[in-house]
């Protein structure tokens, strides 16, 4: 098909995350600022800096068959399940080709991982050093590859059009949203089902991210312990699951009576170019990447009216994300509603992204910012609207909202996304 440039809906949604196993009881949870942290209580983290992450309120084995979950990497688990909410939300009923209403040759997918199937890689050496080459598992390679999770969804939906696995750290999930949207813009599909999936709970990513100072020390309040724009915040929360929603072009949608919840805008993308982990602390790069998206699409900061922010709890990186705010929105900022949803989420990396744009599409369908939670006295440089402990209801009318996503490696990715 020659290139085109289609409006981009949303119109399925899945997740499966700390605050809930699928995407009604994740959102009831972000309204009622609900924290998922918790203490890890398995032994093995006894010794460990950090010993608190955001575990998955339903754990995979609870979901999937056992002998299907054999077979995936839990990264790979937490995809396949937010998939399958997101595919029958959007009203398909079976695999492409056996529903008629989309062909696998129009059918895509883009699931991200920022580290894939580290628990896998993991757990099969341990195995091999205590009992031998024999015990490996024969499916460790299919299950350790970050393009494990979109591979095993693609075969799930028949997806015939293309199978891709963006890796950007913890802007991942963001930026296969993002391919997802061109995938469809170009002509090459009709259909893509996309978002990202992180499970890294295991104990050396935790002594590996502690030994950064990246993560929160708060072992004795874990549901404190992630607290974007707090002067006392001391770092993110290790959390896990996926976040997967289902893309349209307009027209595929209303051929087939579709729900639709929100149009996809575009996205836009830069580099920071400054360090392998640190922000850039002016907000260089991530002003660039707003730039970017009004560049490239017809946003304008006038109708932006709420914004899921990437804020980890980092000392540097929360500041770095509101300057480039306000230098790009300048006082359009005043009007944003600014949401840290991973204040109760914790951090899922790359499944981060995922997660928070079935958030930022949920804030637009029922017009409602969740709050963030933790905030006790907020850093004098956070120039913008927080939303605080309560839910806050959004204007009425046609409006917008932002998702950041940004990654070691200087990635950034924004989404912007419309009512309809």
């Amino acid at each position: 098909m020659s290139s085109t440039n289609r409006t981009v809906v949303v119109t399925g949604i899945g997740a499966t995350t700390p605050l809930g196993g699928d995407s009604a009881s994740t959102w009831e949870g972000l309204l009622a600022g609900r924290s998922g942290a918790t203490v890890l209580e398995d032994e093995k983290y006894a010794d460990l800096p950090v010993r608190i992450a955001a575990t998955a309120a339903v754990d995979p084995s609870e979901v999937l068959p056992r002998p299907l979950a054999r077979r995936l990497d839990r990264s790979a688990q937490f995809a396949l399940i937010a998939a399958r909410e997101a595919w029958a939300d959007a009203g398909y009923t079976a695999p492409a080709g056996e529903d008629e209403a989309v062909a696998p040759a129009r059918l895509g997918t883009v699931i991200a991982s920022g580290i894939g199937g580290v628990t896998t890689l993991l757990d099969q050496y341990d195995v091999l050093k205590d009992k031998g080459a024999r015990r490996v598992s024969p499916h460790t390679v299919p299950m350790l590859m970050p393009n494990g999770p979109s591979a095993n969804v693609g075969l799930e939906v028949n997806a015939q059009a293309g199978v891709h696995t963006p890796v950007s750290a913890c802007a991942s999930g963001a930026e296969a949203i993002g391919y997802a949207v061109e995938m469809i813009r170009t002509g090459r599909a009709d259909v893509v089902v996309a978002g990202g999936t992180e499970a890294a709970i295991h104990p050396l990513p935790v002594a590996a991210f502690a030994n950064m100072m990246a993560m929160s020390k708060n072992n004795e309040e874990p549901t404190k312990a992630s607290r974007p724009y707090d002067t006392g915040r001391d770092g993110f929360v290790l959390g896990e699951g996926a976040g997967v929603v289902v893309l349209e072009s307009a027209e595929h949608a209303a051929r087939r009576g579709a729900r639709v919840y929100c149009e996809v805008l575009g996205q836009g993308l830069s580099a920071d170019s400054h360090h392998i982990a640190q922000p850039e602390p002016t907000g260089r790069g991530i002003a660039a990447a707003l730039r970017n998206l009004l560049e490239s699409t017809d946003l304008k900061p006038a109708e932006v009216v709420h914004l899921n922010a990437h804020a980890t709890s980092t000392p540097q990186g929360d500041v770095a994300e509101i300057k480039a705010l306000r230098a790009v929105l300048g006082d359009d900022l005043d009007h944003v509603a600014v949401s840290a949803t991973k204040s109760m989420t914790g951090h899922l990396l790359g499944g981060a992204g995922g997660i928070e744009t079935v958030a930022t599409v949920l804030a637009l369908h029922h017009r409602t910012a969740p709050p963030t939670i933790n905030i006790d006295e907020l850093d004098e440089s956070v120039d913008a609207d927080v939303v605080r402990d309560e839910p806050r209801a959004l204007p009425e009318g046609t409006i917008a909202a932002i998702n950041n996503s940004f990654g070691f490696g200087g990635h950034n990715v924004v989404l912007a996304f419309r009512t309809v």
